[in-house]
């Protein structure tokens, strides 16, 4: 593999300049994930992704290349399950049971949370009298406070 298709950093999203862009990459959340692996970007081309600590990359994220051009991300759509809640209290109580599982959510707004399509979690939400439907969409679940803890957002538990 050809030494400049590297990414050892990536660039949030509108902080770079679209003509360094090369290519595109589409990913599943999971694999939005990850710290090391190689991947092929949208045109075949294959990269080896190596950031020094996992991240969560995000749609429009870019891969810095080792001869600096980038290679953008691009979210691809997954299988969701789709909780609409009656009202916040109930999107709360929803929430507080997905996440007690330790399952990534996507709070989407007042009445509505994502998962990734799980039939035995969109049973548990059905028997919490959640309204469910899958969707296919592209996944943002939120970042937690662990995520911004590794970002560097620091808070006196060193």
């Amino acid at each position: 593999m050809d030494a400049a298709r590297h990414a050892a950093h990536y660039i949030a999203a509108g902080e770079w300049l679209a003509t360094l862009e090369v290519g595109t990459v589409t990913l599943i959340y999971a694999d939005r994930c990850r710290r090391r692996v190689r991947l092929l970007d949208d045109s075949g081309n294959p990269f080896l992704l190596d950031l020094v600590r996992p991240a969560r990359l995000a749609d429009g994220d870019g891969l810095v290349l080792a001869d600096g051009t980038i290679i953008r991300v691009i979210a691809a759509p997954e299988p969701l399950t789709e909780a609409i809640a009656t009202d916040a209290r109930h999107l709360a109580r929803l929430a507080w049971h997905v996440g007690n599982r330790h399952v990534p959510a996507q709070i989407v707004d007042e009445r509505c949370l994502r998962i990734l399509h799980d039939a035995v979690l969109e049973q548990m939400l059905c028997g919490l009298a959640a309204e469910t439907r899958t969707i296919t969409a592209p996944f943002h679940p939120e970042g937690g406070a662990y995520v911004t803890l590794a970002a560097g957002h620091h808070h006196g538990h060193d």
